[in-house]
């Protein structure tokens, strides 16, 4: 499934093998939270190179739901994605809302109709089966980053518990070249860290994720516990940072040996006006970047040497008639797009999401390409 093709000090070079293709590591997976990466169509997503894509168990089974995904032959069908998808298992979704927690699973209402559902590993399992997911992720307790150590303990414990039904559940529904990773938990605490990982790996899974960051923790802690779990995860099995990040974050995150990422903010950032841009030749950016990183360099120094953000409703772009970047989205002017934002123009979103998904692709081949 995984081989890792470089190891060196800036990072690991390696390809991942799905039944709907190879995906080059490391990456980044857009999110398509629903079945789709707000205002992209899975077009989009192939001509800036993405491989593959991410979408959530829990949003699914809410609408369409299990049955109906069924029916309709899963969401590569659905959605005309002919390429690798991974999917969340719902576990981070049901944490952030209201709801009632056991060792049997997740009560919760859903935010649309208020209707009560009972989200457990099995049902996690049977929903990403009905998805057809190449990649299934474990059900697992998410504690918050303010958390104490008892319940980052207590959530740790029973996501180790959920693991081991997860994977008796996958095993009974997965379908030819599906996957299932197991997702790491202990909050900044390395010792829990180390009991979840070294459980993870005897009970034996496809990958292994770093999950439970990204939640309200001091990101120094984020950065420490990233690299201390990326230490202990198997070298022929692919690491997942789930959440992260920032561009920065990302590459530091890949010097330590982290193979696949994703994160909200390219499409987040987009729709309200704010657009990663390169601060120069971005193979030239990456390659000091990740030198720095290999270096010690503090991650937010990283962010000064690969990118600038662009608030395009500010006034002064008003006219403005240069590129957004002249790496990236060159179809417009600065000028254009916030004439766009300003009129409520749908294709302003659009048109910030594909520079910024696009920016984020190109950061992740520019990686592969230092490392190699």
């Amino acid at each position: 499934m995984f081989t890792v093709k470089k190891n060196n000090l800036l990072g690991r070079r390696g390809v991942l093998v799905t039944s709907h293709g190879d995906v080059q590591s490391p990456f980044f997976m857009p999110i398509a939270t629903k079945g789709a990466v707000k205002t992209l169509a899975s077009d989009d997503l192939e001509a800036l190179g993405a491989e593959i894509i991410l979408s959530n168990t829990y949003h699914l089974m809410l609408r369409p739901g299990l049955e109906a995904l069924g029916k309709l032959g899963g969401l590569h069908k659905l959605a005309g994605w002919n390429r690798a998808l991974l999917t969340d298992s719902g576990g981070y979704q049901v944490f952030s809302l209201p709801n009632k927690t056991s060792d049997d699973g997740v009560e919760f209402k859903s935010p649309i109709d208020g209707s009560k559902h009972f989200l457990t590993p099995e049902l996690s399992m049977q929903m990403q089966a009905a998805i057809g997911s190449d990649i299934f992720m474990q059900f697992d307790d998410v504690a918050a980053g303010i958390s104490t150590r008892e319940r980052y303990e207590e959530a740790m414990e029973r996501s180790l518990r959920w693991a081991e039904r997860s994977k008796e559940e996958f095993d009974k529904v997965k379908g030819e070249g599906q996957k299932l990773f197991g997702i790491v938990q202990g909050g900044i605490h390395e010792d829990l860290r180390q009991r979840s990982a070294e459980q993870l790996v005897k009970i034996g899974f496809d990958g292994y994720a770093i999950g439970g960051l990204s939640v309200g923790e001091n990101r120094e802690d984020t950065y420490r516990v990233a690299k201390y779990v990326a230490a202990l995860l198997p070298e022929d099995k692919p690491r997942y940072f789930m959440g992260g990040g920032f561009p920065e974050e990302i590459v530091y995150y890949v010097s330590v040996g982290i193979d696949m990422f994703d994160c909200v903010l390219p499409t987040r950032n987009a729709r309200h006006g704010t657009l990663f841009a390169w601060k120069e030749d971005p193979s030239a950016c990456v390659a000091k970047a990740l030198v720095a990183a290999q270096a010690g360099a503090p991650v937010e120094e990283l962010a000064d040497i690969l990118y600038e953000q662009i608030h395009i409703t500010n006034e002064k772009f008003s006219f403005d008639q240069t590129p957004i970047d002249p790496f990236g989205l060159t179809v417009s002017s600065k000028a254009y797009l916030r004439h766009l934002f300003m009129v409520e123009e749908p294709l302003a979103q659009r048109l910030a999401t594909l520079q910024n998904i696009g920016f984020y692709l190109r950061l992740m081949q520019e990686l592969r390409n230092s490392i190699s």
